[in-house]
């Protein structure tokens, strides 16, 4: 007979300390090179035009791999850190998609790395929900909108460090040597997390309040917080067997199905407008009439929004609860877009670029960071795993959407495209919003111990 601990009330309670800090951090690597291996396929696949080493048809199928390649490592990712842990789901994917882009690096053609890129990038999309899963999971509810952006700036310098070195490195050493960089950084990333614990909440779902205890503990003392004071709960229920495993079927009862759908929508948004933005860019540029130097260059100069835009979010997001925040920076993501094909001096293409890529970057962060908050411990990570999975899936078809677009309309179809979705994901989220409060999820998940997208309890959806 064990003691139930309430490791979410304790640890949600607690101060940030070199623990949350630490954290913070490896996440943070796994997800600046998650970042970095995705997003070089812009500048990569741009320098394969000229050399005739790929072709526009060929970028497509590379693009479309890659998002299938996400959308089963999302669904992975998913069973696997609800089932197995959080721990190991987290390391694994890491590794794959490391020792991948190595051998990426040595593929004879175009046909065997658009092979290898599926594989890669089944640990990619592992990485992606795991990654803003072990916030939700470690992170203070208080704290959590600033360490959102955290996560974000990591993903941002990842974006903006692949442009940058893309631009450096590719004219030098040929687009292998952005692999190598890629599989070699993630794999030291992997060495420096190997050490790290298992998720209080999630053993306490699977029944382990022993081993709950002592990592809740542990985290107490690296926090500076006494046993004693530590423990905001109330007296302890007594529990006798382990906890019963969740089948994914409870994401289409009736209680949680509206928020599997509205989980659904914000992933779809954000993932297919960051895509159509940093994916595309250089190749528009380059078929613009633009060199390969001259594109790449604009390219690495408007991605620096990727960092300022969750820099932005790291000091408002907790003032304005994570809800608003979306529809904040949905309604700019829609406005900016909207004015972006319209630019034609250099300066404005790249200040108006830059704002744009901010916006959508925060949106990216908020989108991604709280559609684990819609469901509890016991399914989330199969909840948030799943809307990245579908998410994905429609981005395999999306290359060749936007190619279409633009083939068709030019860069002006496929912005104002996307500009379209921001409007109408923001307008779902200002009238029909999905209800996080600890209340809500309890009627889902009774006893749950999850926290509130903002600071303080609703007792209904309006924003």
């Amino acid at each position: 007979m064990t003691t139930h601990l309430n490791a979410g009330l304790r640890l949600d309670n607690l101060p940030i300390g070199k623990f949350h800090r630490r954290i913070a951090v490896l996440v943070g690597l796994g997800m600046f090179f998650d970042s970095f291996d995705n997003t070089l396929s812009a500048a990569v696949l741009a320098s394969m035009l000229p050399t005739g080493f790929s072709t526009l048809e060929l970028n497509s199928l590379f693009l479309s791999v890659t998002f299938a390649g996400l959308a089963i490592g999302a669904a992975f990712a998913g069973w696997l850190g609800d089932r197995v842990g959080r721990s190991f789901a987290f390391q694994f994917s890491l590794a794959l998609f490391g020792i991948l882009a190595l051998l990426a690096a040595l593929a004879p053609s175009m046909q065997v790395l658009i092979a290898l890129r599926g594989v890669m990038s089944i640990g990619m999309g592992a990485e992606y929900v795991i990654c803003y899963g072990m916030i939700t999971e470690f992170i203070p509810r208080a704290r959590r909108g600033r360490y959102l952006g955290l996560l974000g700036i990591f993903a941002g310098l990842g974006v903006s460090l692949s442009s940058l070195l893309g631009w450096v490195v590719i004219p030098a050493f040929t687009w292998r040597g952005m692999f190598v960089i890629g599989g070699v950084g993630a794999l030291i990333a992997w060495w420096l997390r190997r050490g790290m614990p298992e998720s209080p909440r999630w053993l306490e779902s699977r029944g382990r309040y022993e081993e709950a205890e002592a990592v809740v503990r542990q985290i107490e003392r690296e926090s500076g917080i006494s046993r004693h004071e530590a423990d905001p709960a109330p007296a302890p229920q007594q529990q006798n067997e382990k906890a019963e495993w969740v089948p994914v079927t409870v994401l289409f009862s009736r209680p949680v199905v509206r928020r599997t759908l509205m989980a659904l929508i914000l992933t779809v948004t954000c993932l297919f407008g960051s895509y159509a933005v940093t994916g595309w860019m250089p190749t528009f540029f380059v078929k613009q009439g633009m060199t390969v130097s001259k594109s790449l260059g604009f390219n690495a100069a408007i991605m620096a929004g990727y960092v300022a835009g969750p820099l932005l979010c790291m000091f408002i997001v907790d003032r304005l609860g994570r809800r608003r925040s979306i529809v904040l920076f949905g309604t700019l993501s829609a406005i900016f877009a909207g004015l972006y094909p319209f630019m034609k001096a250099p300066a404005l293409v790249i200040a108006v670029g830059f704002v744009l890529v901010a916006t959508v970057a925060s949106f990216l962060t908020l989108g991604l960071g709280t559609t684990p908050e819609f469901f509890p411990t016991a399914f989330r990570f199969r909840g948030g795993g799943f809307a990245q999975t579908v998410g994905r899936i429609c981005l395999i078809f999306s290359p060749f959407i936007v190619l279409w677009l633009f083939n068709s309309y030019g860069v002006v179809g496929v912005i104002l495209g996307v500009s379209g979705m921001y409007i109408v994901v923001t307008l779902l989220n200002v009238f029909a919003g999905v209800d996080t409060s600890r209340e809500a999820l309890a009627q889902i998940a009774p006893g749950s111990d999850e926290p509130d997208n903002d600071r303080r309890p609703r007792a209904s959806t309006a924003p």
